[in-house]
C-alpha cells in the first residue's frame, strides 16, 4: 500500500465534496420534479439546520430573505466535511472507494436521511417518511458518493 497523504487526501475529498454537492443539488432539482407534491411547501431539513444554528448564536431563526442561501450552505458545508471524511479514510483504507464511492454516498445517505436528519427533528422519522422519498434520498446521495469519488481520483489519484 502507497505512503498514506491526509492532508491532501483532507483538501482532495473537501474540494470533490464540494463539487459532489453541486452533482446532487442539480440531481435533485430534476428528480424532484417527479415527486407528489405532499410536503414540498415545508422547509428543507437544511433550511431546519440553518435556523437551529441561527437560533442558537442569534436567538432568532434565519431571516426570510436569507432562508435559501442559509440551506444552500447547510447543503455544501455537509458535503465538504463528509467528502473531507471521505478523503482521509481513503488515504488509509483505499477500500473504502468500494464502487467507485457508490458505497459510501449509500452509507451517508443511511447516516443522515435514515439517522442523524430525523433524530435532530429535522425530517420524520424513516418509517414515516414515503417509499419515494427514500428512493429519492438513496439516489441522491449515490449521485453524490460517485461524483465525490471521481473528483477525489482526479486531485489526488487512485489509492
Amino acid at each position: 500500500m502507497a505512503k498514506p497523504r491526509p492532508f491532501l487526501g483532507l483538501l482532495a475529498g473537501v474540494a470533490a465534496g464540494l463539487v459532489a454537492s453541486a452533482a446532487m443539488a442539480a440531481f435533485q432539482h430534476q428528480a424532484g420534479k417527479l415527486l407528489p407534491e405532499d410536503g414540498k411547501d415545508e422547509d428543507p431539513a437544511t433550511v431546519k439546520a440553518a435556523d437551529k444554528a441561527s437560533e442558537a448564536l442569534t436567538d432568532a431563526p434565519v431571516p426570510d430573505a436569507y432562508r435559501e442561501q442559509a440551506g444552500r450552505a447547510v447543503h455544501y458545508i455537509t458535503g465538504a466535511v463528509l467528502g473531507g471524511i471521505y478523503g482521509v479514510i481513503t488515504e488509509y483504507q483505499p477500500e473504502a472507494s468500494t464502487g467507485f464511492g457508490s458505497a459510501y454516498g449509500i452509507a451517508t445517505s443511511a447516516l443522515l436521511d435514515e439517522g442523524a436528519v430525523p433524530a435532530a427533528g429535522l425530517a420524520p422519522g424513516p418509517e414515516d417518511t414515503p417509499l419515494a422519498q427514500h428512493a429519492y434520498g438513496a439516489a441522491s446521495h449515490l449521485v453524490y458518493g460517485i461524483v465525490l469519488e471521481g473528483v477525489r481520483w482526479l486531485i489526488a489519484g487512485k489509492r
